[in-house]
């Protein structure tokens, strides 16, 4: 696995921030500027599942594992998921997802949120990540700024 990570320092609480990022409308309107279409369905809390989507893509399918309010979260990805919404474990696919990590840790300083997004990846998806995260964070910064 790869370890990646970005960065970006928002001139709002880890309160704002947060609620921002993870709201159902707002999610869809930062993330759209790194993954076009993209969507979650689930709940986030500790243990739950949580499905990461696109418009008749798929996705994946990940548990929060950690989860503390206006601090950390952590989602370890557990399957692929097809268009048709089936959970994929097996295939080759699959396989460069399934246990993969992405870390989201928020930290206040003088009134303002650094939110670093750590992933743990197979190199395969390293670029997908490094196209859309800068584009998303920039697009999350504006939001929650406002």
């Amino acid at each position: 696995m790869k370890k990646i990570e970005f960065k970006t320092t928002i001139a709002a609480t880890p309160k704002k921030v947060w609620d921002t990022m993870l709201a159902p409308n707002t999610y869809k309107e930062w993330v759209k500027a790194g993954w076009p279409g993209s969507d979650y369905k689930g709940k986030w809390a500790k243990d739950e599942k949580i499905r990461f989507v696109g418009d008749g893509q798929g996705g994946t399918l990940a548990i929060i594992e950690e989860f503390k309010p206006y601090e950390t979260i952590l989602a370890r990805h557990i399957a692929v998921l097809n268009a048709d919404g089936s959970e994929d474990y097996n295939s080759e696919i699959a396989k460069g997802w399934v246990g993969t990590l992405e870390r989201y840790t928020f930290s206040e300083s003088k009134g303002k949120t650094t939110l670093t997004v750590g992933i743990e990846t197979n190199p395969d998806w390293e670029k997908m990540f490094q196209d859309g995260w800068p584009a998303a964070l920039n697009a999350l910064k504006e939001i929650s700024e406002k």
